[in-house]
């Protein structure tokens, strides 16, 4: 007899969601709470109810300029991680060539590299192109949005591809073949035909790329050279204690605009699967 289907291996069961859920979500509770508290200590009993931390925070222009900078490498570095990650689930997907076993674990090494490791070679091959460059040409990269973007375009690829390539999977090569039996070359085929279908994952793995990169902070502590993103801002604020109960205001908007997108964006990809069926 199966333990988990007796009365008391569901009750068991039931009772460890439960207390997973709690464990999970009672400090997202906590924090929404103390996001209204009246007071700067972070602490019970509360002090009163208020909303200054979220009108305040809207007057922090370091703390703007700090989500700003956030959102602008996100959307960037998504944008890469996705385009490569659909060419080159393609390619392993769809092609044979010699070298596809050492290829693929080149782009998914990334999801087994500590992100500090991979932080530290990242500034040290920065560095090093610049001291190629400076004496030669007079030029040098340095460090700031695009070292970040860089960084975090590497380490979001085999996310995005673990999303694309089981999408890819489902696809019938059927469908590509009679594109390509109406006349329809290669890249026509790929990108009216293909692309449409893998739209759902696309979406999906857009999204997942951009939540990584807007999280990111080791990488980031590395490379950023002046910039500021979120992350590094609110560790600093955290740190010092100063600010806090606006960097707990924010992390709930954060929280709350991030769930109202998934869940947008999962109702539209179901609808989008039902209606392709393929």
């Amino acid at each position: 007899m199966d333990a988990a289907a007796s009365p008391g291996g569901r009750r068991g069961l039931s009772v460890f969601y439960v207390l997973l859920i709690v464990f999970l979500y009672a400090p997202i509770a906590v924090l929404m709470v103390f996001s209204f508290n009246d007071n700067r200590l972070v602490t019970f009993p509360l002090a009163g109810f208020t909303t200054r931390w979220y009108r305040l925070l809207f007057e922090n222009a370091e703390l703007l300029d700090a989500l700003k900078v956030s959102m602008v490498i996100a959307a960037i570095s998504s944008v890469f991680a996705v385009g490569l990650g659909v060419l080159a689930s393609y390619a392993l997907g769809r092609r044979r060539f010699r070298g596809k076993g050492p290829v693929s674990a080149l782009l998914f090494s990334p999801l087994v590299i500590p992100y500090v490791v991979f932080g530290i070679a990242l500034l040290i091959l920065f560095r090093a192109v610049d001291d190629f460059l400076i004496p030669r040409f007079g030029t040098y990269i340095g460090l700031g949005i695009h070292s970040i973007v860089i960084g975090h375009v590497v380490v979001s690829l085999p996310y995005t591809i673990l999303t694309i390539a089981p999408r890819l999977e489902r696809l019938s090569v059927y469908v590509e073949e009679a594109a390509r039996d109406l006349g329809a070359g290669p890249a026509s085929t790929f990108l009216r035909v293909t692309i449409p279908l893998l739209l759902p994952a696309i979406v999906s793995a857009y999204l997942i790329a951009f939540t990584l990169s807007f999280d990111e902070y080791a990488i980031a502590s590395f490379v950023a050279g002046d910039v500021t993103t979120y992350p590094l801002y609110l560790y600093g604020q955290v740190r010092i204690r100063i600010g806090l109960p606006q960097m707990i205001a924010v992390s709930v908007i954060v929280l709350v605009a991030s769930m109202v997108l998934i869940a947008a964006t999962e109702i539209w990809r179901r609808r989008e699967e039902a209606r392709l069926a393929v």
